[in-house]
């Protein structure tokens, strides 16, 4: 895949569909490499006239690793975002939205529909209300403003993302990331028969084990501000997709950042937990497609 240096950092990428069509940027969220957009997410959308790019964040896949920034102690940080005091990060999800925004320069890319799953949500969010020149709309799905005062995710789920594997061996990274896929299967739309075990498997042959990055990027959604005042800025069209049965983000997070930025769309979808499964995958491209397809419509026409 190619990689382009931005924002100081180099950054892995791919492109789907024809670099003449209007840009849609996929951001994924904690821990999580670019091949978590299904390709034929990717594929669906770039059928609809877009130029799909999808990408490692810093800290995760093939992008930079932050080793010089070391590792956080993430249960101190918890300690102390809950209580209230100030958390100290390596970096800041401003700085990621910064390197979204860095690579689409970087493409030549003036504006482009940004859309962002779980702290993938949180960055385009972000992307949207600090750098809206660049932004034609903005999609948060299954991610949150922040405000601390919302429900926390439930225990079994914060336990399941966070639970290392046994050993850096292969077989035991995959018992891993399939007991978090597995938690976090969303109940209307079950994993079909093989496709955890073909998920699993190209995230952990991808890149080596090397949890620190993750360290980083939890450090950094602890340390963010939440974004409820910063999102009353956001002017484009703007659209909230959330699981009603989601654990890790709970559905009153979606609601939250949908509340926050003035004229959002709201889409709770019933079945749907925080992962995106193939048979999830008709629902999220008619309602994430559909919206795109308008917001760049009413751009053109303005």
């Amino acid at each position: 895949m190619p990689r382009v240096h931005a924002n100081g950092i180099e950054i892995e990428y791919e492109s789907f569909g024809r670099e003449s069509d209007p840009c849609l940027l996929l951001i994924m969220g904690f821990g999580a490499q670019l091949t978590l957009w299904p390709r034929a997410f990717c594929e669906g959308l770039a059928s609809r006239g877009f130029r799909v790019i999808r990408f490692d964040n810093r800290d995760a896949g093939k992008s930079s690793r932050l080793t010089e920034k070391g590792v956080p102690d993430v249960g101190q940080l918890l300690g102390k975002m809950m209580a209230g005091e100030a958390v100290v990060a390596p970096y800041l999800l401003s700085d990621m939205a910064a390197d979204a925004v860095g690579l689409i320069d970087a493409l030549g890319i003036q504006r482009a529909h940004i859309v962002g799953a779980s702290m993938g949500g949180m960055i385009a969010q972000l992307v949207a209300a600090e750098h809206p020149r660049h932004t034609r709309s903005v999609v948060s799905i299954m991610s949150t403003t922040g405000r601390r005062d919302l429900p926390q995710p439930k225990p079994e789920a914060l336990m399941a993302l966070t639970q290392p594997p046994a050993s850096a061996a292969r077989e035991d990274r995959i018992a891993a990331e399939t007991r978090l896929w597995t938690f976090l299967a969303s109940p209307g739309y079950p994993w079909a028969d093989g496709e955890l075990r073909v998920l699993t498997q190209e995230q952990v042959d991808r890149i080596p084990y090397d949890p620190s990055g993750s360290a980083r990027q939890m450090a950094a959604i602890f340390a963010s501000p939440p974004r409820n005042e910063v999102l009353k800025n956001v002017r484009c069209p703007a659209l909230v997709i959330h699981g009603a049965d989601d654990p890790l983000v709970l559905v009153e997070g979606g609601k939250d950042t949908a509340a926050s930025i003035p004229g959002c769309e709201l889409t709770i979808v019933p079945g749907m937990s925080h992962s995106m499964p193939n048979a999830l995958l008709p629902v999220l491209l008619k309602r994430v497609g559909d919206f795109v397809a308008l917001a760049e419509a009413k751009s053109n026409a303005a």
